[in-house]
């Protein structure tokens, strides 16, 4: 890399293999979280906030934090990091750089001997992806009082979650009740998860907001028949409307995908009933995951398939119930001012930027509901993510650091110093 960067890129890619080699046997890059190469993960991790005199902790949620005091106490804290557990067999980068970048702003401040006057925080959230106890997200929710009390008795094998975030050092008999009012401001670096700035050549994107999330099931009321004898005419069969439906939603998501603000909707869990080779389907139940940048898409497009459902049933004979929204989550906006602080960080170290929505979901979600909170995204080979063939180059890992060490700059300059 030609740039003269404030971090070591050489650090950061020593710590990211460091993290790759601690992996399940033939199944590249595998530590989920609560298992115990996640904890070796993580011991890894805590040694290395250590050596860069950072004072380690794990608290009540499950979260290992590095802490550099600041100057000048009761400022507030800066808070930077993303998440060291992977999805299975595909996790090398997804929340690592950000970690490990953090951790290398919090060097690079040292190198430099550069003194903040907030106290600055490198924070490895527990569980942000989908865990074994079936929910995601658990250290950054933990950490700000939004884990669900009811979550705590989700249960994997013979222990629930509140024995798994025990196991980890966190301690669930306090965790309802943490809170972080010392929040002046969080960033997070995640690799992008698409193809978008790899194809446009841009350094860095600087996240707008993340989506929100909403998942509709549908069921599909048919008539089982026998598959030989029952006329084509004469039939009353759930899949084949079900699939009309399927593609149906796939035309309607692209046709709004084209108006500004990210939008996609995938039809991606399926049933049918009963199942049998010589049966026409009875039933067929599907799940749709919806993202939307902007609210008012996701409205739109939920009207539009209340009333194309029933067009559809009409149309081939069948019932289609009403569709039921399982979850719904209203989409999380970047804080303004953090935005055009990332802007001027990419200006001041060179780095060609857009910004741009996530379409997936991240733990800066659930800091942004207590704090002025902002995301980057590096890019990534082919988008390509949740894999084993997910990739992102070092010198693109760097330059986000590069973009984080700037931002925790201005930051500590500009922030509410009376934020107690």
């Amino acid at each position: 890399m030609s740039r003269n960067l404030p971090v070591n890129a050489d650090r950061i890619a020593e710590d990211i293999d460091a993290l790759a080699k601690i992996t399940e046997p033939g199944h590249p890059w595998t530590r989920r979280a609560f298992s115990p190469l996640f904890l070796e993960g993580r011991a890894y991790i805590e040694a290395r906030m250590q050596a860069a005199g950072l004072e380690t902790r794990i608290d009540a949620g499950g979260n290992l934090i590095g802490r550099r005091a600041g100057s000048k106490p009761g400022l507030g804290t800066i808070m930077v990091g993303s998440h060291s557990d992977t999805v299975p067999d595909g996790g090398r980068f997804d929340g690592i750089a950000g970690v490990i970048s953090a951790l290398e702003v919090a060097r690079a401040l040292e190198d430099r001997g550069i003194a903040l006057e907030h106290d600055l925080e490198i924070v490895d959230f527990l569980a942000e992806e989908v865990s074994i106890f079936g929910v995601s997200c658990v250290g950054s929710r933990g950490m700000t009082g939004q884990l669900p009390e009811a979550w705590l008795s989700r249960t994997s094998g013979d222990r629930d979650l509140a024995e798994g975030i025990a196991q980890v050092g966190g301690r669930p008999g306090v965790l309802l009740q943490q809170n972080r009012p010392d929040l002046a401001g969080f960033l997070e670096l995640h690799i992008e998860q698409g193809p978008v700035l790899e194809n446009e050549r841009k350094d860095i994107g600087i996240v707008t907001a993340i989506a929100g999330i909403t998942r509709i099931e549908i069921t599909v009321e048919g008539r089982a028949d026998h598959a030989g004898t029952t006329p084509m005419d004469g039939r009353a069969d759930a899949l084949v409307a079900a699939s009309r439906l399927v593609l149906d939603i796939r035309d309607a998501a692209a046709e709004q995908a084209k108006t500004p603000g990210h939008f996609a909707a995938t039809v991606g869990e399926f049933r049918i009933e009963p199942n049998a080779a010589n049966v026409v389907p009875s039933k067929a139940v599907m799940l749709i995951d919806g993202r939307a940048e902007i609210r008012s898409d996701m409205e739109a497009f939920c009207e539009w398939l209340d009333v194309h459902v029933l067009q559809l049933a009409a149309a081939h004979g069948v019932t289609i119930n009403s569709p039921k929204r399982v979850s719904d989550n209203y989409p999380t906006p970047g804080d303004a001012g953090l935005l055009e602080t990332l802007e001027r960080a990419c200006d001041t170290v060179g780095a060609k930027h857009r910004r741009m929505a996530s379409g997936a979901g991240h733990d800066t979600a659930w800091i942004a509901k207590v704090a002025p909170a902002a995301m980057i995204f590096v890019p990534c080979k082919e988008g390509r993510s949740h894999s084993a063939d997910e990739w992102a180059e070092n010198d693109d890992i760097a330059l986000g650091a590069a973009v984080l060490f700037e931002a925790v700059r201005e930051m500590d300059r500009t922030l509410n110093k009376e934020k107690a």
